[in-house]
């Protein structure tokens, strides 16, 4: 059951997804945390994997950058493939002092300078808010396996190279916690869709300090954050 961005099968994918952004991170991921992975598409070199852990399925699908790739991928796998969850497990810049490269976000609520969410509404605002279940789960899973989270508000941006002076002071004023390209409307999209999705972000970069992980780091070093994920849908 091909679609324009998918060659999988029907039953390919298990019912909740991780979605990074990098493909590259999607095969890093299934090889090393999934028992048995399979590469199930390749589409635009987009990988997608399925295997096991803890006994239990999981898939591992690539979003791409920016909030119209990852809608693209989301909507044709909970249309053509049943996936009822969907967790971005990627990376953002920190917008507060008190965060450290490394650090694990988990975002309870977004903003985004992107217009589609008030597009889905005809011009009206949007909550664009995590699922409480996922939410929940998650924090009881980091508390129990010991990993310290900061829960908080994300901001999407539909620019990597922000063009207007003070948007990051702006942002941390308003108690946004860090930037990055795809929750809000992973949000959006799953209010839209009924499904359930969460998203979280390993901080690779600090945008008022200018710190940043090397592009390797970002890729191989995100393990506390795939492990709470991963331990959360299995276990919790």
């Amino acid at each position: 059951m091909a679609t324009p961005h998918f060659d999988a099968e029907p039953g390919d994918f298990a019912s909740t997804v991780l979605f990074p952004g990098d493909p590259l991170r999607a095969k890093f991921i299934a090889e090393t945390y999934f028992d048995d992975p399979k590469q199930v598409t390749s589409v635009r070199n987009m990988l997608g994997f399925t295997g096991t852990y803890n006994g239990t399925p999981i898939s591992v699908q690539g979003s791409g950058m920016g909030i119209p790739s990852a809608s693209i991928y989301a909507t044709e796998l909970v249309q053509h493939y049943g996936v009822d969850t969907i967790i971005r497990v990627g990376s953002c810049g920190a917008l507060r002092d008190e965060l450290q490269l490394g650090d694990l976000i988990v975002a309870n609520a977004t903003g985004t300078d992107s217009m589609v969410n008030r597009a889905r509404l005809k011009g009206r605002d949007f909550g664009a808010a995590a699922d409480w279940d996922l939410l929940r789960r998650t924090a009881d899973t980091a508390d129990r396996l010991d990993i310290p989270i900061h829960v908080g508000r994300m901001f999407t941006s539909d620019f990597f190279y922000d063009p207007h002076p003070g948007t990051f002071e702006l942002l941390e004023q308003f108690g946004f916690l860090g930037v990055e390209m795809e929750a809000a409307g992973l949000y959006g999209l799953a209010a839209e869709l009924n499904i359930k999705a969460l998203a979280m972000a390993t901080v690779s970069d600090h945008v008022k300090r200018e710190e940043a992980m090397s592009a390797e780091a970002r890729q191989t070093t995100f393990d506390n954050m795939i492990r709470l994920v991963l331990e959360m849908v299995t276990t919790s």
